[in-house]
């Protein structure tokens, strides 16, 4: 292979055979040497908070530093190397003029793709990995290999429109009254789904209405097919925190770590939690067990979260690779929900849910503020900015599944976000054609309504220009002033 900076020396085991407009190799490790030297490298996160995007070969590498905990939640810990440039299942170097030498793994089980100003490296599981190599414009390159992947893993079908979701309101604090009565002023607009977010349950594993919600699931149901939306609900069926009845009543349904006890899957709610093993047939009728309950109780739309706990390194009690015992499990859940209830994941490994998630966020939590200063070395930490950084870095992955940014804001009480950050955001949703927020309509005045109101019904072109610059309908929008902060509002929306 040849660029106009000189050429490229692929070490490879096998043959190279052409495909998709590049060439299709196998073998544990290839090793490129490239001629573009310190130039920039894009880094996929394993899961959907990992940080991803580009980062020059010359500055440290992207990744989320001193915090161990984190790491874990938000990354595949299992191989973080701190000095390295290399991130999950692919990676591209900038060649220039509009062109990028990508390098993609084709199979599931953590794969991994690095460069340094010299080389670019791919290390796969087995002999058998097999890999994707291309050169050329950047949109069409990352589109081949996405097209290659859905080619193998498929592409769910489902479809949403405008989502509302009690997450960014309310947060924790729902109950059965307050929760109906922001339900029932969303009657006349036209959302197509109400979730309501994490809250609802007794306890994360247990499955069940907490003391907020006595009349039960049905009630809530009822109140959001009223004012014409499907019901939808979130919940993490993959974990459990250690006070929940499923931890204590059933230990063996955990994973184990290498010393026999339940592996710490993560850190969130003040504390750690578990995985729950579903290679166990007991675990797998659990699942089927409760999704069947919420399909029949008329939810039509689950947002799952937390997912990756699923595909972590730890001891079952089945076989299996870590990623194919992940995939297996979400199947399961897709049979048990049926091929008409839309799926969102999220916290998801991102080639490994290909083909089961009919939409899957692509960043970190968004919040009510543009960055946070205590949280600087995480770029996969909850704000406006990680975001939008990740996010618009992961828009080519709309051919995997629907590119959920995540909500955005029109109010202008209890948030730190000034108008051109919110623009910024609804602009992402409007790229993606994912559209959602968490705006109770009675915190919003006339004017935010009215806002709010264009964006659900908003069906602008859109056309990619550049890396980050985009044609919506007659307006020009570059997301990269505020990727490099060099935008001076945002020195008016962090917080400290």
């Amino acid at each position: 292979m040849h660029t106009a900076d000189g050429p490229l020396t692929v070490r490879s085991s096998s043959r190279p055979e052409e495909s998709a407009g590049g060439f299709l190799l196998r073998g544990a490790n290839l090793s490129i040497e490239h001629p573009f030297g310190a130039t920039s490298f894009y880094r996929n996160g394993w899961n959907s908070w990992s940080p991803t995007g580009w980062r020059s070969l010359s500055d440290e590498p992207l990744r989320i530093y001193d915090n161990p905990e984190r790491l874990l939640t938000a990354d595949d810990a299992a191989v973080d190397d701190p000095t390295r440039h290399q991130g999950s299942v692919l990676g591209a170097l900038d060649a220039g003029a509009g062109q990028v030498l990508l390098l993609g793994a084709l199979d599931l089980g953590t794969s991994l793709v690095g460069a340094d100003d010299g080389r670019m490296w791919g290390t796969g599981e087995s002999t058998g990995t097999e890999w994707y190599l291309a050169i050329g414009d950047e949109a069409v390159v990352f589109a081949q290999y996405a097209g290659l992947v859905a080619s193998r893993l498929g592409r769910a079908t489902g479809s949403v429109g405008p989502v509302w979701s009690s997450w960014y309101s309310f947060f924790e604090n729902i109950d059965e009254v307050s929760l109906g009565e922001a339900i029932d002023d969303l009657a006349g607009y036209p959302f197509d789904v109400v979730q309501v977010d994490d809250g609802w349950e007794k306890v994360v594993g247990d499955w069940t209405e907490g003391p907020g919600f006595p009349s039960g699931l049905e009630r809530l149901v009822a109140r959001i097919t009223g004012v014409g939306a499907r019901p939808g609900l979130w919940l993490a069926p993959f974990i459990c925190l250690p006070q929940s009845d499923t931890a204590r009543d059933h230990p063996e349904w955990l994973v184990q770590d290498a010393d026999g006890g339940p592996l710490v899957a993560g850190y969130n709610w003040g504390t750690h939690y578990y995985a729950l093993d579903t290679t166990r047939p007991d675990v797998q009728d659990h699942l089927r067990a409760l999704f069947t309950r919420l399909t029949g109780m008329g939810f039509a739309y689950f947002k799952l979260d937390f997912m990756y706990a699923g595909a972590l390194p730890g001891v079952r009690s089945g076989g299996g690779h870590r990623e194919e015992v992940y995939r297996a499990a979400v199947e399961l859940v897709r049979d048990a929900v049926g091929p008409d209830t839309y799926l969102l994941g999220c916290g998801v490994p991102m080639l490994a849910s290909v083909g089961l998630f009919d939409g899957v966020r692509v960043g970190p939590d968004v919040a009510p503020y543009w960055d946070n200063t205590e949280r600087r070395r995480d770029p996969s930490g909850p704000g406006a900015l990680n975001s939008l950084a990740s996010s618009v870095a992961r828009t080519w992955m709309k051919d995997w599944y629907d590119v959920d940014p995540d909500v955005v804001y029109f109010r202008s009480r209890r948030t730190l976000l000034d108008e051109n950050a919110g623009r910024a955001l609804v602009d992402l949703a409007l790229i993606t054609g994912f559209r959602s927020t968490s705006d109770p309509i009675a915190w919003l005045d006339a004017d935010e309504r009215e806002r709010l109101r264009d964006f659900l019904v908003a069906r602008p072109r859109i056309e990619r220009t550049g890396r980050f610059a985009y044609r919506i309908g007659d307006r020009e929008v570059d997301f990269a002033g505020y990727l490099s902060g060099d935008r001076r509002e945002t020195e008016s929306m962090v917080v400290k």
